[in-house]
């Protein structure tokens, strides 16, 4: 049973994401993402001008006189959602949880598809995929996806991105569009993530809270609890260099995982809980765009 606070949240969030997509997302979606490829429409009589490689032999030697296959642009999509729930996602010290941002970039995405008629699907995942939604069309659809985010519970507080990727890649049998959010805390996931590149259109959405990257001047000892273990820790804030080392060993992470990103030629979105996530992904929309042009 869904609390009615999850149910109030979901209609704020299809609410607010519904207009952004409406007014904004929606062109800039289908100028980046065009379909698949081409698919066979019908066969017609040759006339002049027509490509002569475009002849359906077959169906001239039926005929005895020529004809041509036209094609038309596969224009459907699937959208694949994969949220990470692993523990640090319920981490937030600005007015929404990075979980809750993440639910609400999930709308963003989804009503986007839903718009140009494409399906979307999700994948929940922590220490490897806990849930999985079908692709599907429809508004209905996508509020389930938004739901499921928010109030799933999910069964483990762990991270394994590499697992769960590959967990989605025996799943998805078609290629997709797989937009990855997480905050990317965990290691050994490259191989996996280059080997669904290859068969997916991997797009890795970041979220960071800046908490993370800048610890509080809270007095000389702060208790630390990790999320994911349950681990904690008491350490002198106070000690010289420990917050400018804490923030220079934040900063060297996100600057290896997005050169990894570039080596492997995947375009990613980085979103901060402390900003809107409008830009961002219409940035990201907009540089793929030119770069697809070329």
């Amino acid at each position: 049973m869904i609390s009615p606070e999850i149910l109030a949240q979901v209609r704020r969030i299809e609410i607010m994401t519904g207009r952004l997509v409406t007014e904004t997302l929606a062109g800039e979606y289908l100028s980046v993402f065009k379909g698949r490829g081409m698919e066979f429409a019908e066969v017609r009589e040759y006339v002049p001008g027509d490509d002569a490689r475009s002849i359906d032999w077959n169906v001239t030697a039926r005929t005895g006189r020529p004809h041509v296959r036209q094609y038309s642009e596969e224009r459907e999509l699937t959208v694949a959602i994969a949220c990470d729930l692993s523990g640090s996602q319920f981490f937030g010290t600005q007015a929404r949880l990075k979980k809750e941002v993440a639910a609400e970039l999930s709308a963003v995405l989804a009503l986007a598809a839903l718009h140009n008629n494409d399906k979307a699907g999700l994948f929940v995942f922590t220490e490897d995929v806990e849930e999985y939604v079908p692709p599907k069309k429809g508004r209905h659809h996508v509020l389930h996806i938004i739901r499921e985010i928010l109030a799933y519970t999910p069964r483990s507080r762990g991270t394994g991105i590499g697992r769960s990727l590959e967990t989605m890649v025996q799943v998805l049998k078609r290629r997709c569009i797989l937009f990855l959010i997480s905050d990317f805390r965990d290691e050994g996931f490259e191989k996996p993530l280059r080997l669904a590149a290859l068969k997916h259109d991997v797009v890795p959405v970041v979220i960071v809270d800046p908490r993370e990257l800048e610890l509080p001047l809270l007095g000389a000892c702060l208790d630390l609890e990790d999320p994911e273990t349950g681990r904690r820790i008491l350490v002198d804030a106070s000690a010289p260099g420990f917050r400018t080392g804490h923030q220079r060993q934040e900063s060297e992470r996100l600057r290896r995982l997005e050169e990894f990103f570039g080596r492997t030629g995947l375009d990613f979105i980085r979103i901060s809980t402390d900003r809107p996530y409008l830009d961002p992904l219409i940035r990201f929309f907009r540089q793929r765009a030119r770069r697809l042009r070329r």
